[in-house]
């Protein structure tokens, strides 16, 4: 049968009216006449079974339908042969736990699972394996064209028992009772559908309550049948004894076995992606492998690549989903706009949201009945659920996503949602609770309020130690530079000139000089001081003067500062640099001078003791070395600028003061997730070693620290900590590793534009040649 077809769920709904309109049963022999086959082959039409393709089209055009290309399912196995070994993968383990429910006593099982998740296939699977002959009734997606529970079992006393029926549905159940009861091999029954005859509760809706009765004899345990049932949604009728069974998307091992089946590369990386995009779907599956072998030339990872924006690019899946939609705005408003509103949320870098995140969409409902809401949603398995954790799939989300975009919720939805992830985290301790907070930015951005998108990224909350500090700051802390930065760019030039545009200017200047861009780096310091000053001046001239924006405004001012003052410590400009941090000590007496010119007088004592400020240096130090366990600073700032009084100590011999405070920075730098800090000391450390001709221990530090700074592209440091070794290994004696290292710091300071630090090296080696 190369040359065989079969209807499409779709296809059959159209049949389904054709017939209807002419009267006639799924296998009237007026229509078996008209097309010229036997009621088996209309029976294997009806079951959405492959038959001759000429056959198909007369089915089609002996009930009025001349279009047969609209019934066919699109997408084909090659053949039947094909078809029968590879289309039921997977679910063996299914059939191992249906059968022990049977074996078990149960006479009416619900396989509930998504549409195309393969609940059909399962069910006449299970019955063709343990040797049932079964009867089947397939229900329209239309509740007033489903077939009553008296015509059906009119019709099954008269076909299938050689049973006349009565006018009283009672009796006729009874009679089937008895029937079901007499049988000596077992029957089954196959019920298809059964949403279609569900209201939002999970009841049967009014007019087809008589399939309750009628589940009643079938949950009988005297009867000898099985009944299976499938359903998108939860069955929830009382004194009905029926078993639940739910069934999920394939293994990934399961979509490679069936593509492997169809010839089709099954060790492509990407199957794993396209499996989990579909939630495992089957249907999906079938439909994808059709298409990639039809379109591709069996090239999965070209249909991949073409297709993975657009999940629902195929039709028969994109009405598969929709179809789910429209059901649930028909029946159930209340938990269609949920699921609407549920496509605010990424589900990428946190994959599910706490009950809370749905409760918040349900504004519009009653606290009291918020949770039975959500129960219907999952009773239909339109939502995921796991220990507390909800999402969507990917195809879901898709749909969702479309809708609320096309509603008035689309704003309020994204508002709510991103005030749900701002009060989800009171402290950030981690980078899942730093992504967690930042969510927020998503649904600003999604709704362009880019202010508000901003203020994510500045808020302060408190960290692992207590201190506060800004999500930006414990996002790049945790090495997130790239996402991060690209996050502020993509908001920078769309916000309100002043604090926050000049905060994230700080923020992006601190990432460029962990990345090792200290070019950008002084650009956007430059750019945040300069945002700063005429902030700060427009503020001052307002008559009502705002206290709190003028001190961050000055906190800014202080932060940039401080920041350009280490760029040009570590560019060698010295002088400029203590002009820097004067400025520094300035503004800090304006507002907090306790707090913040400790920050400035650092590296000021370095640079006092360089220039020949040897007293008033020294005095510096001792003054900040005996206030230090009291200053409370940002851990970011004692532990890098701390460095410096370590740095000062070692220049003035005082070795033990100086090893005190390095291994102080790294412990702090270890707690504060800042390394670049500890690779710092670790050079002070190397310096001190150098000093008391310990080679071996200097060699072992400056190789820690030149290492790490490598990998982090860190080029200011680690030009200097190569500098440093050199001038190590020098003292040692080792002239060529010395030179070596001389040049790899000079390139470095070189790429940098670094023309003072060029010539601090240039000297070095000249006088170390000397």
């Amino acid at each position: 049968m190369a040359d065989s077809v079969r209807a499409s769920s779709q296809g059959l709904e159209i049949v389904e009216d054709a017939r209807r309109q002419r009267g006639w049963n799924k296998t009237a022999e007026s229509w078996c006449l008209a097309a010229l086959t036997t009621k088996a082959t209309l029976k294997r039409f009806w079951a959405k079974e492959a038959i001759n393709r000429e056959t198909f089209i007369k089915i089609c055009q002996a009930v009025g339908v001349e279009s047969w290309e609209d019934i066919v399912e699109r997408y084909q196995p090659l053949n039947t042969e094909l078809e029968l070994k590879s289309d039921f993968v997977g679910r063996n383990q299914a059939l191992d736990q249906l059968h022990s429910m049977v074996k078990q006593g149960a006479k009416i099982i619900l396989i509930q699972g998504e549409g195309g998740v393969g609940k059909t296939r399962l069910a006449r699977k299970y019955f063709k394996t343990y040797g049932f002959e079964f009867l089947e009734l397939w229900m329209p997606v239309k509740a007033e064209d489903v077939i009553s529970a008296e015509s059906l079992v009119e019709e099954w006393l008269k076909r299938d028992f050689d049973e006349e029926p009565v006018r009283e549905f009672g009796i006729n159940l009874q009679r089937l009772r008895r029937k079901l009861r007499d049988l000596k091999a077992k029957k089954g029954i196959l019920i298809d559908n059964l949403e279609s005859v569900l209201d939002k509760q999970g009841e049967f809706i009014k007019s087809r309550r008589p399939y309750a009765q009628l589940l009643r004899v079938l949950a009988d345990p005297a009867v000898n049948s099985l009944t299976l049932i499938t359903s998108r949604e939860r069955l929830c009728e009382t004194n009905i004894d029926i078993i639940l069974y739910l069934l999920r998307g394939l293994e990934e091992s399961a979509w490679r076995e069936f593509f492997c089946n169809r010839k089709i590369n099954c060790q492509s990386t990407v199957i794993s992606e396209i499996c989990n995009a579909y939630g495992g779907n089957a249907k999906a599956m079938q439909i994808i492998s059709g298409v990639v072998l039809k379109d591709f030339e069996g090239d999965i990872d070209a249909y991949w690549n073409e297709n993975k924006n657009d999940l629902l690019v195929e039709r028969e899946l994109q009405n598969l989903v929709v179809s789910q939609f429209q059901r649930l705005q028909e029946i159930d408003i209340e938990a269609y706009r949920l699921l609407c509103r549920l496509g605010c949320y990424r589900y990428q870098d946190t994959s599910f949201v706490s009950i809370e995140g749905l409760f918040c969409l349900l504004w519009d409902v009653d606290e009291s009945k918020r949770r039975r809401v959500i129960n219907r949603l999952f009773d239909r398995c339109l939502l995921e659920y796991r220990k507390g954790k909800f999402w969507l799939h990917p195809v879901i989300l898709s749909e969702a996503v479309a809708r609320l975009r096309q509603s008035e919720d689309w704003e309020i939805a994204n508002r709510r949602a991103a005030d749900y992830w701002t009060k989800s985290v009171d402290s950030v301790t981690d980078t899942t609770t730093a992504l967690k907070a930042f969510e927020a930015y998503y649904h600003y951005v999604a709704i362009e309020d880019f202010n508000q998108a901003a203020h994510v990224i500045i808020r302060k909350r408190p960290n692992q130690s207590g201190a506060n500090e800004s999500l930006g700051r414990s996002l790049y802390k945790r090495g997130l530079l790239e996402q991060l930065s690209a996050n502020i760019n993509q908001i920078l030039s769309k916000i309100e000139v002043g604090y926050c545009s000049a905060k994230l200017y700080h923020t992006l200047a601190t990432i460029c000089w962990l990345s090792g861009n200290i070019i950008q780096s002084r650009y956007y310091c430059d750019h945040a001081i300069e945002i700063a000053n005429q902030s700060l001046q427009q503020k001052l001239e307002e008559s009502n003067l705002d206290e709190f924006i003028i001190r961050k405004l000055r906190i800014i001012q202080i932060n940039s500062l401080l920041t350009v003052g280490i760029y040009q410590i570590g560019f060698w400009e010295l002088e400029e640099a203590l002009e820097t941090f004067k400025q520094v000590i300035e503004i800090s007496r304006g507002i907090d001078n306790e707090q913040y010119t400790p920050s400035a007088l650092f590296p000021m004592t370095f640079l006092k003791l360089h220039f020949g400020h040897h007293q008033e240096a020294c005095n510096t130090a001792e003054y900040l070395y005996n206030c230090l366990p009291e200053q409370g600073l940002p851990l970011w700032f004692t532990g890098y600028r701390l460095y410096y009084l370590g740095l000062t100590y070692t220049q003035l011999g005082d070795n033990e003061k100086a090893s005190i405070i390095y291994d102080t920075v790294i412990s702090l730098a270890d707690d504060s997730l800042y390394t670049q800090a500890k690779n710092k000391a670790l050079c002070g450390l190397a310096q001190l070693h150098r000093q008391q001709d310990e080679f071996s221990k200097a060699i072992i530090c400056h190789d820690k620290a030149i290492n790490f700074l490598s990998e982090m592209g860190a080029k200011c440091d680690l030009a200097e900590a190569l500098y440093q070794r050199a001038l190590t290994y020098h003292k040692m004696q080792e002239f060529d590793k010395s030179q070596e290292d001389f040049q790899r710091a000079m390139n470095l300071f070189m790429e940098m534009q670094a023309p003072k630090q060029v010539e601090k090296v240039q000297q070095a080696m000249t006088k170390n040649d000397k």
